[in-house]
């Protein structure tokens, strides 16, 4: 196994590199094909969420793996691999395995513990089995990730310990206040209907508010989630539909507006904003100049940015809009990346935004529940297994390449006892097949059982080179197996 991650996420670049290096859905499966036509690369999956971009490989050379993968999340990002390279993070084999499972447990989310994540676990594995780059290591680590998220969340208390980044991100909106009577009777404007939309959509109806108005590019999908929630229940919230077209009227009847969107570029303006609020803009206040500090990383991660001579650890100086003050007559919430709504709205009075910056500083002070720790015990010991069944597996096809030889050589042997001993009856050549199959079985049952044992354990993967150099086997014959085990349809589902 030679798993190889590089990526940056919000623990270790600031969102305006996460927006520009965003990558579309097409662009994703470009990277990937071209990552798998690249010499270290055998197989490849694309992790790509609001908050992250990770790009996972199976690499035969670490370093030339590193810089082939760099090299291609900056193509493909268009931004400068100069620029990126300071925020990108590497993990190899075991630690990359740990980290993709302690993304999945919701340990490396913005909001700790939200499980949204395993939909977007999932997507990613989806995608690389539709685009066949994710192959047999890639698939057994996604399909284990899912699994160990979902153990996460089963067993332990990790819910408490955040929520989606909808719900944290409505705790921001209602400003101390509870959420469910901040929004009790209000109307929600939701723009976009991709999983995180109706997620918005969803939250905003359990929380209370009277109204939601979907709009969408495409009709057709806002109408589909309309319909999924006036199905819905647990809530009684009046829906409809509107095409993108107005929104600009409907932005002057909203209270609350939630925007998630594929759009490379602005969908709510300040000036839109402020026309749909009847207000006129005055000249921009002087910006405020702080040091925001990242959030703290995971021992592991934080070692690789060290590891790597990262600046993504050391403060960053950050440029915040002025803030309206006054009454709030309109609430947005911006969950896209790159960010759907002009950060300069909060220079328009009775205007609150909140955005994936602001919710990863807020996010930066909230409290760690106790059931953390339980979590990473799970991950660890997770990671551990995982290692050992890796290294089991990498040994099961020499052995079966020995058995089948063995087996060869027992049919030949009768073969020529056929030949010698011509007059011997079916039970006779029966016996004596039956007696000659125990003894090579007994021969090679010790051997083998044992070199799986001691291939699962640090350090074992050589035991399976020791058996094919011991037995004279055909590598032929050992990859010949794999790539049939590879194929099974049955493999990997859950």
């Amino acid at each position: 196994m030679s798993l190889l991650v590089v990526g940056l996420s919000h623990r270790s670049a600031p969102v305006s590199v996460l927006e520009r290096a965003s990558l579309a859905a097409d662009t994703q499966a470009k990277l990937l094909q071209d990552t798998l036509a690249a010499e270290p690369a055998t197989e490849a999956a694309v992790l790509a969420t609001c908050n992250r971009i990770e790009l996972y490989a199976d690499v035969d050379k670490f370093h030339a793996g590193v810089a082939e993968l760099s090299t291609l999340l900056a193509q493909h990002s268009g931004v400068g691999l100069d620029e990126l390279t300071p925020y990108l993070y590497v993990h190899y084999e075991d630690r990359a395995v740990h980290h993709l499972f302690s993304v999945a447990c919701g340990l490396d989310s913005m909001v700790v513990g939200e499980g949204q994540i395993l939909g977007q676990i999932k997507d990613a594995l989806a995608r690389g089995q539709e685009l066949h780059t994710a192959g047999r290591l890639l698939n057994d680590l996604f399909q284990q990730a899912l699994r160990v998220g979902k153990r996460a969340h089963s067993e332990t208390g990790i819910d408490r310990a955040g929520q989606s980044l909808v719900s944290f991100g409505l705790q921001q909106l209602a400003a101390g206040a509870d959420p469910g009577l901040w929004a009790q009777g209000k109307r929600a404007l939701v723009i976009g209907a991709g999983s995180m939309s109706s997620l918005a959509a969803a939250t905003l109806a359990r929380t209370g508010v009277a109204e939601i108005v979907v709009a969408n590019r495409t009709r057709s999908r806002a109408d589909r989630l309309v319909e999924i929630l006036q199905q819905g229940d647990d809530t009684t919230v009046r829906a409809h539909a509107v095409e993108m077209s107005v929104v600009g009227d409907e932005l002057t009847r909203a209270d609350i507006v939630v925007s998630c969107t594929g759009a490379t570029g602005l969908v709510l303006t300040v000036d839109a904003l402020a026309d749909a609020l009847g207000v006129t803009l005055d000249a921009p206040a002087e910006p405020e100049t702080v040091t925001a500090v990242p959030a703290p990383a995971d021992v592991d991660q934080h070692a690789a940015w060290v590891e790597n001579g990262s600046a993504a650890s050391a403060p960053r100086r950050v440029t915040l809009p002025a803030q309206s003050t006054g009454p709030v007559r309109l609430a947005l919430l911006d969950l896209a990346m790159p960010r759907d709504i002009d950060g300069a709205a909060h220079r328009i009075d009775g205007v609150r935004l909140v955005d994936i910056e602001s919710l990863a500083e807020a996010s930066a002070d909230a409290p760690m529940a106790a059931d953390v720790d339980r979590v990473r015990t799970i991950v660890s010991d997770e990671v551990a297994a995982f290692g050992a069944a890796q290294r089991a597996a990498h040994v099961a096809p020499t052995v079966v390449a020995l058995r089948t030889m063995a087996a060869d050589v027992v049919a030949g042997e009768i073969a020529r006892l056929d030949g010698r001993l011509p007059d011997l009856d079916e039970k006779q050549r029966a016996e004596i097949t039956q007696t000659v199959r125990r003894v090579v079985d007994k021969l090679l049952h010790a051997p083998t059982v044992r070199v799986k044992q001691l291939a699962s354990e640090p350090g074992g993967a050589g035991y399976a080179d020791a058996l094919r150099e011991l037995f004279d086997l055909d590598p032929q014959t050992v990859a010949a197996v794999s790539r049939a085990d590879l194929n099974d349809p049955n493999r990997g589902r859950s």
